[in-house]
């Protein structure tokens, strides 16, 4: 099945949650995006840091799931944001991922978080720890 296709219909509960619309996947690049909503927002109305630090830190999670093995699972382990701008409440953002390091064990992604203008919001580097399938064990 094609990933964007399986990306889209079975997406992570939290990331529907938050409203990401895949764009487009692939191994070596993951791109979504997002509206702004009064609900993600702190005050005044700009989208919260922990928002967009989850819409970056999901981009980079697809983009190593879609470089495993059936079975193999990833979890984040380490994760660095800087904060460029703000985007207001309405505002659509667009957030690329793309690996730096793709491992056995761990990748690295760095995803670039801008406005529909194309105006820099965020540049977040994730580190993903990969979790092989396990072995069947004896029967």
């Amino acid at each position: 099945m094609d990933l964007l296709k399986r990306l889209k219909e079975t997406p992570l509960p939290f990331a529907a949650l938050l409203g990401i619309e895949i764009i487009s996947a692939a191994s070596d690049r993951i791109v979504a995006e997002m509206t702004v909503r009064h609900e993600l927002c702190t005050r005044p109305d700009v989208l919260h840091g922990g928002a967009l630090m989850a819409f970056a830190d999901t981009l980079g999670a697809l983009g190593t799931l879609a470089n495993l093995t059936e079975g193999s699972g990833t979890a984040t382990i380490e994760s660095k944001t800087n904060f460029i701008s703000s985007a207001p409440v309405g505002a659509r953002i667009v957030g690329e991922a793309t690996p730096l390091h793709r491992g056995s064990r761990t990748m690295v992604w760095q995803t670039r978080i801008t406005n529909a203008e194309g105006k820099l919001v965020a540049m977040v580097t994730q580190t993903q720890l990969i979790f092989p399938k396990p072995a069947k064990s004896p029967q």
